[in-house]
């Protein structure tokens, strides 16, 4: 719950930009092509935001990494909200950024290590669902501040900075990482931290069959396993990013209202709840490798739906379906990142593939919105395209539902 919290306002930044961008386009007297940049820089900054708390908590340790990232994405969304023009927005927005990148790499991390072989897909599904609410919120919350105030926009960016408040003081409870403890050569400190978790739950549910023994690790897997979900992350995020930020302007461009966008855009948020709630469920029981593969085989299909359809109908209840594809894969997907790297390394690796990944996030309004200016159907032709590929580079990983991870 402590990390999910955190999660729920890390997301809810993620996206609320994606409605407010028309809105500010309007106010600040601008092209949306350079209020764009404002969605391009705050990528930019999980990029230096998840390398930076990466590595510090490779050095330092995940606690202190995951009481920086709430700080960093709380003072971000105070600068972008009270912003008077759009060079203080855009840093505003940066800061954030860098806070949202350093939170989902080091929580991968986090979680990855203390969740138990047969429940790590389980364990990232529950607190990504934590994120994917405010996915489901946010457009009511948007449609209610953006119809009724000037300043909804800014309200609506302040939201995020609840997390500070609300979650900081509990993230100083959270218990060490034992794992990265003994990566660190600290076996002492490692063992009674796990004596410590032991005596609070009681010996009747630590029960159960062994995990499957850890791959065997080689030198080059480090490289090997940094390029190839470098490549994942990039070529999924531009898919996932466009989805997540570009809909609203995508609509309004089609000649919809905003507020008829975001009414037309509502249900979606709930499709990112269904999807996490059925990576709860079946992340364990089929590997998870093949979950992913399959997932985006989907999300290309219904991203050509959406594309070629004129009725706002077939969009809205198609668009459920392609978040709830978003809300499956995201968190399987972080979890399947993270066992692929040792714990010495898995801050690092983490935020390697999905920090730099995070340039493919800020590539997608250059990809998409130029596609869209040829047609709407060019647009969602591109994402489906872009999600293929993503499915082929996965199926390069390993299998490891079950496993051990060293």
């Amino acid at each position: 719950m402590i990390v999910g919290a955190a999660w729920f306002f890390a997301y809810f930044d993620i996206v609320n930009i994606g409605y407010a961008l028309p809105t500010i386009t309007e106010q600040f007297g601008t092209r949306a092509s350079v209020v764009a940049v404002v969605v391009t820089l705050s990528l930019l900054g999980c990029v230096l935001g998840a390398l930076a708390d990466g590595a510090l908590a490779d050095r330092y340790g995940r606690r202190i990494a995951l009481m920086l990232s709430v700080a960093t994405y709380s003072l971000g969304t105070i600068i972008a909200a009270c912003a008077p023009d759009l060079t203080v927005l855009a840093v505003g927005r940066f800061i954030t950024g860098v806070g949202i990148g350093a939170e989902i790499a080091v929580a991968s991390a986090y979680v990855a290590e203390l969740a138990p072989a047969g429940m790590r897909g389980r364990a990232t599904s529950l607190i990504a669902l934590c994120g994917y609410s405010a996915f489901a919120l946010i457009p009511f919350v948007a449609l209610f501040l953006l119809s009724n105030f000037e300043a909804g926009w800014r309200m609506l960016l302040l939201i995020g900075a609840l997390g500070a408040l609300i979650v900081l003081p509990f993230r100083a409870t959270l218990p060490p990482s034992p794992r990265w403890m003994i990566a660190r050569g600290r076996h002492d400190e490692a063992e009674a931290a796990v004596a410590e978790c032991e005596a609070r739950v009681g010996p009747a549910a630590i029960s159960g069959e062994p995990p499957l023994p850890p791959v065997p690790s080689e030198s080059h897997d480090f490289t090997k396993y940094v390029v190839l979900f470098l490549g994942i992350w990039l070529t999924y995020l531009i898919v996932d990013d466009a989805w997540l930020t570009l809909p609203t302007t995508l609509l309004t461009d089609r000649g919809l209202s905003v507020t008829a966008s975001i009414a037309a855009l509502s249900l979606t948020g709930f499709g990112f709840v269904a999807g996490a709630l059925l990576a709860v469920k079946f992340g364990e029981r089929v590997e998870r490798k093949f979950l992913i593969v399959g997932a985006l085989l989907v999300w290309s299909v219904i991203l050509i739906i959406i594309g070629f359809s004129s009725a706002i109908w077939v969009i809205t209840v198609f668009g459920f379906f392609a978040s709830a594809v978003v809300g499956f894969t995201g968190p399987l997907l972080y979890a399947y990142t993270g066992e692929h790297f040792d714990s010495r390394h898995r801050g690092r690796g983490i935020s390697i593939a999905n920090g730099i990944g995070h340039t493919g996030g800020a590539l997608a309004p250059y990809i998409v919105l130029p596609a869209a200016a040829v047609s709407f159907a060019l647009a969602f032709a591109v994402m489906a395209a872009i999600a293929l590929i993503a499915a082929v580079l996965v199926m390069f990983g390993r299998r490891m539902n079950g496993r051990s991870i060293a």
